[in-house]
């Protein structure tokens, strides 16, 4: 089970459970795989309402090698995430929200 104070989220890809967190080192990732000038940019972006698919698919892999999984990008592709592409845009943003937001 993800533990929110901790930044986790849960992410179910065909029918099992994942913890992803974005970590420094996942962050690091993130920008380099977007090219994007900082992250806030990216935030702003979601904000907006003004992300991509390639941003939910790039945050969900950061967010799952942050939680430690060992897999490819290219091993999401033919992957069911839960709640189809609106479930997945739903745990991008959680893993945003909670990278950023300071323990209570």
């Amino acid at each position: 089970m993800a533990n929110p104070l901790a930044g986790e989220v849960t992410v179910t890809i065909d029918g099992k459970p994942h913890i992803a967190k974005l970590t420094l080192g996942a962050l690091a990732e993130l920008e380099a795989t977007l090219q994007e000038a900082s992250l806030i940019d990216l935030v702003q972006r979601f904000e907006k309402g003004q992300y991509a698919s390639r941003d939910v698919m790039a945050l969900i892999v950061a967010g799952l090698r942050g939680g430690g999984w060992g897999g490819q990008p290219s091993d999401l592709l033919t992957a069911e995430i839960a709640g189809g592409p609106v479930g997945a845009a739903r745990v991008a943003a959680q893993l945003l929200a909670r990278a950023f937001t300071p323990p209570a």
